[in-house]
């Protein structure tokens, strides 16, 4: 008879090997992450590819935090706080030009559509845009979509003199358009749309103007990586995208199920309502017509190059950047694992 210590010993052998290999491995790249916003639908795709292992996956210790708008994202990368993040690429256009020697770029559009947008009601007599004149905008001074006021402005022919813009909050924007207080708002459509839905304002009351139907033109929020980080560790941002795209995927093919691991880390979330907003982004911004045609994360060089002159017409550049020089397609998986199927 065996002695049972050898049993024992053997035992606790193999809990160890399989404690060790539930562990990262120590090759791993950590990689510091930041979202825009907080834990909601719109920010499935990167959580699902981390509940669903596809970071680990590509040997990459991915750590994600909430932002406060979508203008922090590009501090925070650019200063090496961060490694990668997710933003305005609109901001990302005048951070360059403001700081030329800064090389942070994009690697993968998200937005193919921006989700800009002014938010009113029918009730306080706005129905188009000319019909802003008059009235009271609230609009928080970091929101993105406030930055492309000039140009909605512009293209519509509104005079802003007659309209009058009150810099609120961003937690008091959409109670304050529910309350009367102000009579429309910027923001991102699938925020300030179900927000205001889910503080009992009625759907048939609320007017929803896209900007990027009235005349502005532009990319919306992207993935973009620090120069340092890019230049040393290249295949971590790669392995990133690569991850990045299944998540992507996997949220497209069942929202639902992606809300689930929203629902995890935001306790006061309602499923029912993130899954609204993430299927305004797929339907809105995500899955455009371009991408379908072309696939995810890549740009139209001649579209996004449109674009920056666009927002030449209301800011001045110093350093205008060119469209190569903002989005470094280098770093992109393969175009047919791209394809929407």
């Amino acid at each position: 008879m065996r002695d049972s210590s050898v049993f024992s010993g053997i035992r606790i052998l193999a809990c160890c090997m399989l404690a060790v290999a539930s562990l990262p491995s120590a090759a791993q790249t950590p990689v510091k992450f930041t979202l825009d916003w907080k834990f909601e639908g719109p920010s499935a795709p990167f959580l699902v590819a981390i509940d669903k292992g596809h970071f680990v996956a590509e040997g990459l210790d991915v750590s994600i935090e909430t932002g406060t708008g979508s203008v922090e994202p590009i501090a925070r990368v650019a200063s090496g706080a961060f490694d990668m993040g997710f933003g305005d690429i609109n901001t990302v256009i005048k951070f360059r030009d403001q700081n030329p020697a800064n090389a942070i770029k994009a690697v993968f559009m998200v937005y193919n559509k921006p989700p800009f947008a002014i938010v009113s009601r029918k009730s306080r007599g706005i129905n188009a845009p000319k019909d802003l004149e008059g009235k009271k905008l609230g609009a928080p001074a970091g929101d993105a979509s406030f930055a492309q006021w000039p140009i909605f402005v512009q293209a519509n022919g509104i005079d802003a003199s007659k309209v009058t813009v009150e810099n609120v909050g961003f937690p008091v924007r959409e109670p304050m358009l529910a309350a009367g207080q102000v009579d429309a708002i910027t923001g991102f459509s699938f925020s300030a749309y179900i927000s205001l839905k889910d503080r009992g304002v009625p759907v048939d009351d609320i007017v929803l103007m896209l900007m990027a139907d009235y005349g502005v033109n532009l990319y919306g929020n992207a993935i973009m990586v620090n120069a340092k980080f890019a230049a040393e560790k290249p295949e971590a941002v790669k392995g990133f995208l690569r991850a990045f795209l299944k998540g992507l995927k996997e949220t497209v093919r069942d929202p639902a199920q992606a809300v689930e691991v929203v629902a995890r880390r935001n306790e006061i979330a309602k499923p029912e309502t993130e899954l609204e907003r993430l299927r305004m982004a797929i339907r809105d911004n995500i899955l455009t017509a371009e991408v379908k045609a072309h696939g995810y994360g890549g740009v139209d060089l001649a579209r996004f190059q449109a674009s920056i002159d666009l927002i030449g017409q209301s800011y001045k550049f110093k350093n205008k950047p060119n469209a190569p020089d903002l989005f470094d397609a280098s770093f992109l998986p393969p175009e047919a694992d791209r394809r929407v199927r």
